[in-house]
């Protein structure tokens, strides 16, 4: 089949961040399917590439972490009609799969049905506008309802829809009763990332040598919650507590963190900047523990974190400090421990037992990495997303 995928944050392992669509992408291609993504870049003429049999078109539509909600909505906007532009030369392909964030570019989509008869499945890995309704970013009631029956016209009009999490599913069936859903998580890079025992000599480029090391990866957004994060590290200092906490990434709260870091003095937390997946598999050869945070908000609970299966692969001790099915997965499996945020001394009470003994630590990686083989698995998951084209 010819398939054409639209998804605004494309990234390739080269340039890191979340790579979920070129893990699909390169499922596809594996059946021997064309692909074609539709994305945006941060050049001013955008271009066409190809990677590993993917055609990539790039639209100069800038985007980043740092920007605000108005500016990140305009990036939306413009990158919806300029994707809807860019399709033309596509409109004979067999099915569009269209990936949200942001829910715009399910408008793309519906265009292509409407325009060229071309059917489409729609990707849910965070619920819009639910998301940003309940964190509080869109207030105005007449534009709410705007939204939401936006989203509910996106599901119905969809060949199918596939969610991220099963409370992702629910909801979208709570919204449009009958419509197909499928549930395909994000994947744990089990070939790529894996077990491996800590590198004494990478140790050492942060200064603190035989400390048990967690690492956060990901945005540093608000969404994030990371000033509870920051709150861990003092809690861990003040307890003297042999703990470094690596932060790996970028974002608008990246120098509030840094300031609350220097204004606190805390000389347990460590800041990386942005790494890319090589970079990645880099820190975990040092890493004990990573950590998955999300403010306290119901809607941020049904999310689908990518660093949480990156750890799964890796091996290592997975802490959470949000409900929902993370923590219950993580808990059941036992490789993982929940840290209330309302609590100032969780964090020290749940770590201490997994440094004071070394063999509950690589029991509770061990099954970590089982978690990511047996449910999980790139390979298993991205045959199981071509089956949906090749029964379509």
């Amino acid at each position: 089949m010819n398939i054409l995928l639209i998804h605004q944050h494309f990234n390739t392992p080269e340039s890191g961040g979340a790579i979920r669509s070129y893990y699909l992408a390169s499922a596809l291609v594996n059946k021997g399917h064309r692909v074609t993504v539709i994305t945006s870049g941060a050049c001013s003429q955008g271009r066409h590439d190809t990677v590993e049999g993917i055609e990539v078109v790039y639209l100069a539509i800038p985007y980043n972490n740092r920007f605000n909600f108005l500016a990140r909505s305009l990036a939306f906007l413009r990158f919806a009609f300029a994707a809807v532009r860019a399709a033309a030369p596509y409109r004979h392909y067999d099915f569009c799969y269209a990936i949200s964030v942001p829910l715009t570019v399910g408008w793309c989509a519906q265009w292509l049905k409407w325009r060229y008869g071309m059917p489409y499945w729609f990707e849910v890995g965070d619920l819009w506008p639910d998301a940003p309704i309940e964190l509080g970013f869109i207030r105005n009631r007449l534009f709410k309802g705007f939204l939401r029956r936006a989203e509910a016209s996106i599901y119905r009009g969809a060949f199918g829809v596939v969610a991220l999490s099963e409370p992702i599913r629910r909801a979208v069936l709570g919204k449009v009763p009958g419509c197909r859903v499928e549930l395909i998580p994000n994947m744990a890079d089990c070939d790529f990332y894996t077990p491996q025992t800590k590198d004494p000599n990478l140790e050492t480029r942060w200064g603190k040598a035989g400390n048990f090391v967690i690492a956060y990866i990901g945005a540093l957004g608000m969404a994030n919650g990371l000033h509870h994060l920051i709150a861990c590290a003092l809690a861990a200092q003040r307890s003297n507590l042999p703990v470094t906490l690596l932060v790996c990434g970028d974002g608008a709260m990246l120098d509030e963190l840094k300031a609350s870091v220097a204004h606190q003095e805390l000389s347990n937390v460590v800041f990386t900047g942005f790494v890319n997946r090589d970079g990645v598999r880099e820190i975990m050869k040092e890493t004990d523990a990573v950590f998955v945070s999300y403010l306290p908000s119901p809607i941020l609970e049904t999310g689908c974190p990518n660093k949480y299966f990156d750890g799964l692969a890796s091996g290592k001790l997975i802490i959470v400090n949000f409900g929902g099915w993370i923590r219950t997965e993580t808990e059941q499996a036992g490789c993982g421990v929940f840290v209330d945020q309302s609590d100032p001394h969780a964090f020290v009470r749940q770590l201490e037992p997994f440094i004071r003994d070394p063999s509950r630590l690589a029991e509770a990686q061990r099954r970590a990495r089982h978690l990511g083989e047996e449910r999980y698995s790139r390979r298993q998951l991205g045959d199981d997303f071509a089956a949906l084209f090749a029964s379509s």
